[in-house]
């Protein structure tokens, strides 16, 4: 077992894991995520393995990537908020056939020693309130909500 940062090789597999992170983001709310589709193009996905503020990392196993962690550095800015480094997991996901094998609490716990290392003073994410094993997932390794975004539809 290896987490290691993505490189140009990983592609193909980061694509089917975008694929299986849409389709159970499908399943929670179809009425805004479709069914298939991508969220990055392979350019994009290229462009993103060179730009060292989003990094990408693989879980492998025996040459197989089992899961994905798509970061991205930032550091606050505006007159009322103080300049912190902030680590924003934008992507965590495990193939569903790798699921239960404890794969997405080690590629969490690898963000957030990242984090450390980077001087970060905090990890965030966004998780949709409407998929609850997600949410209990990250509450059971210590996140808390900083803010929460409601809805209304209309």
């Amino acid at each position: 077992m290896a987490i290691r940062l993505a490189e140009q090789k990983d592609i193909g597999d980061l694509e089917k894991l975008l694929q299986d992170i849409l389709e159970l983001h499908h399943q929670v709310r179809p009425d805004i995520f479709r069914a298939s589709g991508q969220k990055f193009s392979r350019q994009d996905l290229a462009d993103l393995l060179e730009n060292p503020d989003k990094p990408i990392f693989v879980y492998e196993v025996d040459g197989q990537v089992l899961g994905h962690l798509f970061c991205e550095l930032s550091l606050a800015k505006g007159d009322v908020l103080e300049p912190i480094k902030t680590l924003f997991i934008d992507d965590l996901c495990v193939a569903s056939s790798a699921r239960g094998q404890r794969i997405g609490e080690q590629l969490y716990e690898f963000a957030l020693a990242y984090a450390k290392e980077q001087g970060c003073h905090n990890l965030t994410l966004d998780v949709w309130a409407d998929n609850t094993g997600a949410v209990r997932f990250y509450e059971r390794l210590g996140m808390r909500p900083q803010k929460v975004r409601m809805e209304q539809k209309v």
